[in-house]
């Protein structure tokens, strides 16, 4: 077999098998309620868990949730979904441009507390949305549109 011939083979069975496009990426969405009611305006972040972010393994997904609180993800890269196998599973409510961080010490221009000022809270418990908290949601190959997650308020007592 020549040089040429030994190339194209080559490249086409990377092609067949994938391996050129990175991590298995399937559709993903689903429903975010808080306190059984659509949840909208809340960002829902998927993280591969013990992945390789080198080869794109570790490539984390997003959705925003609308007036129904339904979401799709979408990959960093664009692509429709998230990385096929188990993630964190983290839920933040979206702050407006420019808005103050939640929970922030809202002040004065001095840094001292402004009693007239109120601090933005989220409500959704910090669980959902901390470097320790958050689920855990498996992607199966063939996707999911039930991605669904119920949130309980903070102090709500089961």
């Amino acid at each position: 077999m020549n040089r040429n011939a030994v190339v194209v083979v080559a490249a086409v069975c990377l092609l067949a098998c994938g391996c050129g496009d990175g991590p298995k990426v399937a559709q993903v969405s689903g429903v975010v309620t808080l306190d059984g009611k659509p949840y909208p305006n809340a960002v829902v972040t998927f993280q591969p868990q013990g992945g390789n972010t080198a080869d794109g393994a570790g490539m984390g997904s997003t959705g925003l949730t609308d007036e129904q609180g339904r979401y799709s993800l979408t990959t960093i890269d664009g692509r429709g979904g998230a990385v096929v196998g188990k993630h964190r599973v983290r839920i933040q409510t979206r702050r407006e441009a420019g808005g103050a961080p939640f929970d922030a010490n809202v002040g004065s221009a001095d840094g001292s507390p402004d009693p007239k000022k109120k601090t933005a809270v989220d409500p959704i418990p910090v669980e959902w949305y901390s470097s320790e908290g958050g689920k855990e949601f498996t992607v199966p190959a063939g996707g999911t549109d039930k991605a669904d997650f119920a949130i309980e308020p903070k102090g709500k007592k089961k």
